[in-house]
C-alpha cells in the first residue's frame, strides 16, 4: 500500500469514526453524565412537582451519587440535608417519626430533598436560582441579599453572589440541569435509545 493511499484509508477511517461519535453523542454524553437513583428521582419528582433533571443536578453538585456521605457541617446523604431542615420537613409533611440514619436511605434523602426544594421555589415566587442558592447558603443569606439588593436573582447576575462557594454551587446546577436535560430528556420521555 502507498503512503497516499494509507493517508486516504486513514482520513475515510477518522471521518467514519467521527460521523459515528456524532450520531451517537447523547449516548456517549449519557456515560460521560449518568444519573443513578432514576426511579427514586422520577417518583419524588412526581410528587413533588418538580423537574426529575433539577433534582439530579442537586445531587451531582452535592454528592456525585454517594449516599452515604456527611458533610463537614453534618448534612447526610445524597441532597445533604442538615438533620434539623429534614426535621422541620418530616414535621411539616407528617411523615412520622424518622431517625437521623433514615437521611443516608436513598428514597427518603431524595423525598425530603425534593420536598424542601420545591418549597424553596415557591418560596421564591419560581425563582429557580433564588431557590438553588438557598439551598446551598441558606434561605436567611438569600433573603438578606434579596432585601439589601446585594443580588437580584438572575443567572446573569451570579457574579453579585457574596459567597464564592455558593456562587460555584448555582454555576455547576445550572451546568448539569442543562445537560441532563439535553442527553436525557427524549430517553425520560420513552422516545430515545436506552
Amino acid at each position: 500500500m502507498t503512503f497516499f493511499r494509507k493517508k486516504r484509508m486513514f482520513a475515510i477511517l477518522l471521518i467514519a469514526f467521527v460521523m459515528i461519535l456524532f450520531m451517537n453523542s447523547a449516548i456517549i454524553g449519557r456515560k460521560l453524565y449518568p444519573i443513578y437513583f432514576e426511579q427514586e428521582i422520577k417518583q419524588s419528582a412526581a410528587k413533588h412537582n418538580i423537574d426529575p433533571f433539577l433534582i439530579a443536578a442537586i445531587i451531582r453538585v452535592e454528592t456525585n451519587y454517594k449516599y452515604h456521605l456527611e458533610s463537614s457541617k453534618g448534612a447526610l446523604g445524597l441532597m445533604q440535608l442538615m438533620p434539623d431542615t429534614a426535621e422541620w420537613i418530616v414535621e411539616s409533611t407528617n411523615l412520622g417519626p424518622h431517625t437521623q440514619e433514615d437521611l443516608l436511605r436513598v428514597d427518603m434523602n431524595i423525598f425530603l430533598g425534593s420536598w424542601y426544594l420545591n418549597w424553596l421555589i415557591k418560596h421564591y415566587n419560581g425563582n429557580l436560582i433564588y431557590a438553588i442558592a438557598a439551598y446551598n447558603a441558606g434561605q436567611g443569606n438569600v433573603n438578606k441579599w434579596k432585601n439589601n439588593q446585594v443580588w437580584d436573582g438572575t443567572e446573569s447576575n451570579i457574579s453579585d453572589i457574596p459567597f464564592g462557594e455558593t456562587r460555584h454551587y448555582v454555576q455547576r446546577v445550572l451546568y448539569y440541569y442543562e445537560k441532563y436535560t439535553k442527553l436525557y430528556t427524549e430517553q425520560w420521555n420513552g422516545n430515545g435509545a436506552a
